[in-house]
């Protein structure tokens, strides 16, 4: 028996989730042996499990880092085995300050992307910021550092001294503030 599970996508997203005359949408149902029935007036996306249990929750992951602002490159990282995919709503920790959210992510992205780009580079984890969101995809171990550099950028620590704890950690250092 077929079960499915709908999930709203960010008009904007939509677009990237069907890709060039569905290519991306396809690729999702061939890797993922489901299919995808996507409502793009409504943003609408219904998953339909076809096969593998597993696969059908990577297929909901894929189309949930998707609407989360990953392209859909970076979110097919999910289909392999151990990759998760992490979202931080920002309003669990700053309420509905809008202000304050757009101020909190413009230091997770850093000057010209250079914040995210090091936290990638240093866990090997992908990072998203969007809406009001912060999503990152990675092993366990990968999402544990990325998370923990991302909650330092959050509570204020300087970018120089999160670099530090990431280039020391990756060394085997401790990872503290």
């Amino acid at each position: 028996m077929d079960s499915s599970e709908f999930l709203l996508m960010p008009h904007d997203r939509v677009g990237a989730l069907i890709g060039k005359k569905g290519a991306t949408k396809r690729k999702i149902e061939r890797l993922t042996e489901t299919k995808l029935a996507v409502d793009s007036r409504e943003g609408e996306v219904e998953v339909i499990q076809k096969g593998n249990p597993l696969k059908y929750l990577k297929a909901m992951s894929i189309v949930k880092a998707i609407a989360r602002g990953f392209s859909p490159q970076h979110a097919s990282r999910l289909s392999q085995d151990g990759v998760m995919l992490q979202i931080i709503d920002l309003r669990e920790f700053f309420g509905k300050s809008e202000g304050t959210m757009k101020a909190k992510k413009g230091r997770v992205i850093g000057t010209r992307g250079k914040a995210r780009n090091e936290i990638e580079q240093d866990t090997g984890a992908l990072i998203s910021v969007y809406g009001k969101t912060i999503s990152i995809i990675g092993t366990e171990e990968e999402i544990s550092k990325a998370l923990r550099a991302v909650e330092m950028l959050l509570k204020g620590a300087s970018h120089t001294h999160v670099y530090d704890v990431l280039k020391r950690r990756g060394s085997g250092g401790r990872f503290e503030l």
